[in-house]
């Protein structure tokens, strides 16, 4: 597995294109409960729970992660 930074434009252009991206929101609770946004279709993973959610997360796409 290739672990890389990406910017919210590349990920923009990757969703344009149609490319298939699995979007895993882990935002801290205190940080999730007072999100103004969410990205729809973001599979929520608390950071302090990864491995009660991990059967959760696609395997069969890029995974793109995001925190505050």
């Amino acid at each position: 597995m290739e672990v890389t930074r990406v910017t919210v434009d590349e990920v923009r252009a990757r969703l344009d294109r149609g490319e298939p991206l699995a979007i895993v929101d882990a935002r801290s609770a205190d940080a999730w409960s007072t999100a103004t946004s969410r990205i729809p279709g973001a599979i929520r993973v608390p950071p302090d729970d990864v491995a009660a959610h991990v059967a959760e997360i696609p395997r069969d796409r890029a995974v793109i992660t995001y925190c505050t």
